[in-house]
């Protein structure tokens, strides 16, 4: 069966492709090489006139919305860089986009991320950024719940390591969409 993307029931969801996020390295592709991936599948949904949905990560200036678990390795926020929240300025941010804070790992939870999609007809979510085992899962899993098809594009996504990027391309994502490289995509537009 020959790998198609509709262009009127699919939306491009970008996670955390951020000055903060995009700092530290990560595999198994670097920062630029996941940007440069996302760069051309943005570049092809805006040409399809798709949605892109520019998802970003900030507490709010005080802190006190995040979240602070009882954990072994808790991820703290504090003293976050002034432009810890920008977009990468290689995605070349449009007025078309449509923006979606969130305040925890995934997309859907407390923002408007799942009516901003239904409202636009989308059915199916083409999902990339950083971090493959933290915004992206989670997002996944959330609209795995909520019926979404789902596209994960390994390469345009990335972890802090290898085995933190693998074990969900892996194990998690084939049972709830489909796995496709940044050139599969990109043909599935034609």
């Amino acid at each position: 069966m020959e790998f198609k993307i509709s262009k009127d029931q699919t939306a491009l969801v970008v996670i955390d492709l951020q000055n903060g996020i995009t700092a530290f390295p990560t595999a198994p592709y670097t920062p630029l090489e996941v940007i440069g991936n996302a760069v051309l599948i943005v570049k092809k949904a805006r040409e399809a006139k798709m949605p892109v949905f520019l998802v970003h990560v900030t507490p709010s200036s005080d802190f006190k919305d995040a979240l602070r678990p009882d954990a072994d390795n808790v991820m703290a926020f504090s003293n976050l860089p002034e432009d810890w929240a920008e977009y990468v300025p290689q995605l070349d941010v449009q007025p078309s986009d449509i923006h979606i804070t969130k305040r925890q790992w995934g997309a859907f939870y407390g923002t408007e991320l799942d009516l901003q999609l239904r409202r636009r007809g989308i059915k199916t979510i083409l999902l990339c950024g950083i971090s493959t085992n933290i915004g992206v899962e989670s997002t996944a899993r959330d609209a795995y719940e909520r019926g979404y098809n789902q596209i994960f594009v390994e390469d345009a996504t990335a972890a802090r390591s290898d085995e933190e990027h693998n074990f969900p391309m892996r194990t998690v994502f084939p049972k709830i969409g489909k796995v496709k490289s940044t050139k599969e995509v990109l043909q599935a537009f034609d």
